[in-house]
C-alpha cells in the first residue's frame, strides 16, 4: 500500500465521507472508493461501513487507524529531516488542547512561533481532557496541553500552576466573613456541574475532601456554568485561568484548603520528535514553564 492509501483512508475516517475526502484531497469521489477498496482487497478485510447516512469505520478499521496515523506521522517527521538538512524550517505541528489554554495561551503561542518559523505549519484540535489523551495515543496529534493529573501514563513536562477557585453569583452573602471559600461552606450550596473528562482536578479535590455534592445541571463548557452560576442556579469550581474568558458578573473566592491544577505540554514520544514538532515543544517550554 501506498503513502497515498493511507492518507486517503485516514480522510474518510475523519470526514465520515468519500466526497468530502475527495474535495481536501483534490481527487475524484470513484478515486477514492477505489483506493479504499482497494486496500480492503489487500488487507483481506473491510476498514469502512458504507451507509446512506455515510462512512464510519469497521472494528478493524478502528484498530487499524492508529497504525495508519504513525506511518503518516513518521513520513511527515522524514521530510522535516530533509528539509532542516537543507537548511530549511518546514513541516506541520499539530496541537491539542482544552478551552481555557486555546483561548487564553494559543494565539500568542501561534503568532510568535509563525513569526520565528513562518514555513512550518500549525493545525490545532480544541477538545476536552479525554479527547486529547485519545488524539495524542492515537498519533492524530503530535503536542497535547492537560493536566499532569489527566495525563495518566503520558510524559508530560509541568508548565503552569492555575489555582481552582469557587465561582458564586455576584453578591452572594457568604455564611462567614472571610475572602475564601473553606470546605464547610462550599458543602452547603447546590453545584452546577460539568463532566468529569472536562473538569478532572476539579472532580478530584471533590474527592480528595469528601464532598459529595448535590446537582440539577450538567453542563459541558465553561462558559455555560458560569453563565448558570451568574443567574443563581448554584455555584461551580472554576481554575483561575478559566475566568480570565468570563464575561458574566459573579464573584471568585480562593477555596479553602488550596488546590490547583497543573497544567502541562505532553507527547508520547519526546526524545523522538519531528524537528518542527521539536521547535514548537521548546518554544512553549521556553515561554510559558514556570519555576518548579
Amino acid at each position: 500500500m501506498t503513502l497515498l492509501t493511507y492518507q486517503v483512508f485516514k480522510t474518510v475516517a475523519e470526514q465520515g465521507s468519500f466526497r468530502k475526502a475527495a474535495d481536501i484531497l483534490g481527487l475524484t469521489p470513484s478515486a477514492i472508493s477505489h483506493a479504499v477498496s482497494a486496500m480492503e482487497g489487500e488487507l483481506g478485510f473491510t476498514v469502512l461501513n458504507r451507509s446512506k447516512n455515510g462512512v464510519t469505520l469497521t472494528n478493524y478499521g478502528e484498530h487499524l487507524l492508529p497504525y495508519v496515523n504513525a506511518v503518516l506521522n513518521s513520513d511527515e517527521s522524514l521530510q522535516q529531516a530533509i528539509s532542516e538538512f537543507n537548511g530549511l524550517k518546514r513541516g506541520k505541528v499539530k496541537l491539542g488542547c482544552f478551552s481555557s489554554v486555546c483561548t487564553n495561551w494559543l494565539p500568542d503561542i501561534m503568532r510568535s512561533f509563525q513569526k520565528k518559523y513562518p514555513d512550518i505549519e500549525i493545525e490545532v484540535f480544541q477538545g476536552t481532557y479525554d479527547d486529547v489523551t485519545y488524539w495524542l495515543k492515537n498519533g492524530v496529534v503530535d503536542l497535547g496541553f492537560l493536566s499532569t493529573s489527566s495525563a495518566k501514563d503520558i510524559p508530560i513536562e509541568p508548565l503552569w500552576r492555575d489555582p481552582l477557585l469557587c465561582i458564586v453569583p455576584k453578591g452572594m452573602k457568604k455564611e462567614k466573613d472571610t475572602d475564601y471559600m473553606d470546605i464547610g461552606e462550599i458543602r452547603n450550596h447546590q453545584f452546577v456541574t460539568q463532566r468529569e473528562s472536562t473538569d478532572a482536578d476539579i472532580q478530584n479535590f471533590l474527592k480528595e475532601n469528601s464532598i459529595n455534592i448535590q446537582s440539577n445541571y450538567h453542563v459541558v463548557d465553561d462558559l455555560s456554568t458560569v453563565a448558570m452560576v451568574a443567574n443563581g442556579f448554584g455555584i461551580c469550581l472554576m481554575p483561575q485561568m478559566v475566568m480570565r474568558d468570563i464575561p458574566y458578573e459573579v464573584d471568585c473566592y480562593p477555596v479553602q484548603p488550596y488546590a490547583e491544577r497543573v497544567i502541562g505540554l505532553a507527547t508520547l514520544h519526546p526524545e523522538f520528535l519531528a524537528p518542527a514538532v521539536r521547535s514548537m515543544y521548546n518554544h512553549i517550554l521556553e515561554n510559558y514553564k514556570e519555576d518548579f
